[in-house]
């Protein structure tokens, strides 16, 4: 059974990734990014929610009177 011969694998696998690199810089290079993104004027916007227009308490279970 004859041997598998490894001798050209290096430079097989160093072409592949050194050809992926030069494609993906390609792709990557044809993408068009914005130049100068303007910062958007964002307000704030109050919401009031139902229980801060109203005065709530809040009663613990120790503080209500004990019922036997």
């Amino acid at each position: 059974m004859p041997q598998l011969d490894t001798s050209t694998w290096l430079i097989t696998i160093l072409s592949m990734i050194l050809t992926l690199f030069f494609l993906f810089q390609l792709k990557i290079s044809n993408h068009s990014y914005p130049s100068n993104p303007s910062p958007k004027d964002m307000k704030l916007i109050e919401y009031k929610t139902p229980w801060e227009e109203k005065w709530t308490k809040i009663y613990l279970p120790l503080s209500l009177p004990l019922h036997s």
